[in-house]
């Protein structure tokens, strides 16, 4: 027998609510991969333009934002509190609280080390690395002794390209991105250190192995030069560093990044100016180090991650890249000195962030206002 016309209507709509709300009631999807790879997603809370993320050797969370707050972050019930004692910020375009590490020897010593940007006279501003002792015991927990132990020089008007990541080496050296500002020249001048990657002892003072002894006092601190505006840092398990920046329009480069090498930003790159206007391609310099993999068109890069967990192991040593513009989580091969991208997920969000978590899954920050901590696990 023939249904009623007006009957299909309110099937129709009981089937959707019945959808909506199984949808609604569940933070876990799954995420594909383009050649195959896939992922369960599970939410662990929302952050107002989260930036950076470090683990506690007890599994807990360190969270940047970037209006200034440290989180505190307990996975286990998914709350937070705010870290007392984080430096006075300068926030706005990209600037404020930026990336946050421990200390190799953290079990002993309780460092931590934060990047931002800071104002100094006339509203210029410049990106600050300082490190300070992590109380955990205090109520509520606080950041004590803090010192500054590195600043951009000089401090310039603008915004943008602050860059300001950080690693430490194998060696214990700290390792600091510094953006070119949105400057360009800068990072081919000796005596600024924008444009640039950075080599420092964990307190601050300059390593006499560094690359650049006899190009004055500022440059005995640079490991490399060239560089536009860096966001993410990472060593591999041969200890080799890779970072990897934005283009100007198109160009985003993953770099295999060696001491007293020079990556020829503003005066090579694979994209050009946003005004349209074009920047000679690497192979036309081959005094400059060209990228090791390049993006045309632009997945605007930001967070880097090696993987040395458990839970993928056919991904030991890969790297994972976060994507802004193009909403998107990359996996790069990493064979010796050679690196391809072989997959790419898509997240339906700006990903600002990436990190190995203790047991292995991937963990993931959206950018922006209610960006999402993400756990990935294997869809096995």
């Amino acid at each position: 027998m023939m249904k009623s016309s007006r009957s299909i209507p309110w099937l129709f709509l009981i089937l959707a609510l019945f959808c909506s709300s199984a949808l609604g009631d569940s933070d876990e999807r799954v995420i594909q991969g383009n050649t195959g790879s896939s992922f369960i997603a599970e939410s662990y809370g929302k952050f107002d333009e989260p930036w950076a993320m470090t683990f506690l050797p007890d599994g807990r969370l360190l969270i940047t934002e970037k209006s200034g707050v440290l989180n505190l972050v307990r996975l286990q019930d998914r709350s937070k509190q705010a870290v007392r004692g984080v430096p006075e910020v300068a926030y706005g375009g990209q600037g404020g609280l930026g990336d946050v590490v421990l200390h190799p020897n953290f079990q002993e010593n309780r460092w931590v080390y934060l990047s931002y940007a800071e104002e100094g006279p006339w509203r210029i501003k410049g990106a600050a690395v300082a490190r300070a002792t992590l109380s955990l015991e205090a109520d509520p927990p606080a950041l004590e002794n803090l010192e500054v132990i590195w600043r951009q020089t000089p401090k310039v008007s603008g915004g943008g390209h602050y860059s300001h990541r950080l690693a430490f080496g194998p060696d214990g050296h700290l390792f600091i991105t510094s953006g070119d500002r949105q400057k360009l020249e800068p990072a081919q001048h000796w005596d600024q250190n924008l444009g640039k990657v950075i080599r420092i002892h964990p307190d601050g003072s300059i390593p006499e192995d560094n690359p650049f002894q006899e190009k004055g006092e500022l440059a005995k601190s640079f490991w490399s030069l060239g560089h536009r505006n860096v966001l993410g840092i990472a060593f591999d398990n041969q200890g080799q560093l890779w970072t990897h920046e934005m283009g100007p329009r198109h160009g985003d480069e993953l770099n295999l990044t060696v001491a007293g090498e020079n990556y020829g930003w503003p005066l090579v790159s694979w994209g050009d100016h946003y005004s349209g206007f074009p920047i000679p391609d690497h192979d036309t310099r081959p005094e400059f180090k060209a990228p090791e993999v390049y993006w045309v068109p632009t997945v605007a890069p930001s967070g880097l991650v090696l993987y040395d967990g458990s839970m993928f192991p056919d991904w030991q040593g890969q790297a994972f890249i976060g994507g802004l513009r193009s909403e998107s989580l990359l996996r790069i091969r990493i064979d010796g000195q050679e690196a391809e991208e072989v997959e790419r997920f898509d997240m339906g969000e700006r990903i600002r962030e990436v990190e190995v978590g203790p047991e292995g899954a991937l963990w993931v920050l959206e950018d922006g206002s209610g960006g999402r901590l993400l756990r990935l696990v294997c869809k096995c």
